[in-house]
């Protein structure tokens, strides 16, 4: 691998490198300055092309690299970040973007763990209610567009609440008769990847996987806890512990869509994005401004708080206070 940018170099006449903000196996992020339009920041995605490749591969990844980067230059979308610019350079290529300021939701998961406490269900449904969003105008796009890498650390929660998915590392177009992988070819984390996934082109995977992803994501964020990868499930299926055992506060249409979502088999899975977010939301108020508190908070259980308890919990509190009274009784006599 060629040696990276470096602090200050100009690309394209144009975006000035700040410093590099992300690192993988075939290429880095960094963060610019668009000298053009003062004061704006970017993330330039950087692709480099195996110098092994023989002529003809290496030109047709780049086509292949100019063609898709078009069609991701022209989607517009609140929680996407805006891809402005994309170029070549020797065995290199460059994908522009808005730069996304905040903390992804990995970041927000681990400080909870580390506060010994959880995320709050409403809140994370809030977020889902975005991605939710995001997916569906994905898909209902012609071709459709799959992520194929929907995980916590792709997630921002921008300082004004808006959820932004940031990484296009995998994105798939699907055309038919020419499955392509845009930018980088891969099948995604292991912990959030469907088994369709699974293989070295994705040949069949469709809107579904992202919808396994983004409940898996989901799982992890209201759980703290990693789920057990698809293949791990396959083999030994009571491998997945069901979310309501970790995190007693999480509701059980939150855990019954989560299960749905991450169903092995994709025809068990909710057909659309937009079908799991109507689902997950059912006559919940949406949470998608700032929030100050995004952790669980101890509170004292009042008399309207145990009438709102499910009925088998209202039981057991009855049950209890006649055990009392029958001992109070008894005492007495």
């Amino acid at each position: 691998m060629a040696l990276p940018l470096q602090k200050r170099e100009v690309l394209r006449g144009r975006y000035r490198i700040r410093k590099r903000i992300g690192q993988g196996g075939i290429g880095s992020v960094y963060l610019a300055e668009d000298q053009r339009l003062e004061g704006r920041l970017c993330a330039i995605k950087e692709v480099e092309h195996d110098r092994s490749l023989p002529p003809k591969i290496f030109e047709e990844a780049r086509e292949q690299f100019m063609r898709e980067a078009s069609v991701l230059a022209r989607l517009d979308h609140p929680n996407l970040p805006k891809v402005s610019d994309f170029f070549s350079r020797e065995n290199r290529d460059y994908l522009v973007m808005d730069y996304v300021p905040g903390e992804d939701l990995r970041t927000h998961m681990l400080d909870a763990r580390r506060n010994k406490t959880f995320l709050r269900t409403d809140v994370v449904i809030g977020w889902a209610n975005q991605i939710a969003n995001a997916l569906t105008y994905l898909h209902s796009q012609d071709p459709p567009i799959i992520h194929r890498d929907i995980k916590p650390s792709n997630l921002k929660l921008t300082p004004s609440g808006l959820i932004k998915l940031v990484d296009f590392g995998l994105v798939k177009m699907l055309v038919p008769d020419e499955m392509t992988i845009t930018i980088i070819q891969g099948q995604g984390t292991i912990l959030y990847t469907p088994l369709e996934q699974y293989g070295s082109d994705g040949t069949h995977t469709d809107p579904r996987s992202d919808i396994y992803s983004l409940g898996a994501t989901l799982y992890h964020l209201l759980t703290n806890t990693p789920p057990a990868d698809a293949r791990k499930r396959f083999l030994r299926p009571e491998s997945l512990i069901t979310p309501r055992k970790i995190n007693s506060s999480i509701n059980r249409r939150t855990e019954r869509g989560i299960k749905w979502a991450m169903e092995l088999h994709p025809n068990k899975r909710p057909d659309t994005a937009e079908d799991f977010r109507l689902f997950l939301l059912g006559q919940k108020e949406i949470i998608t401004s700032p929030l100050p508190q995004l952790h669980q908070q101890e509170k004292k259980n009042t008399l309207r708080d145990m009438l709102a308890q499910p009925t088998e919990q209202i039981l057991a509190w009855l049950i209890f206070g006649m055990m009392i009274l029958s001992l109070l009784t008894t005492l007495g006599n």
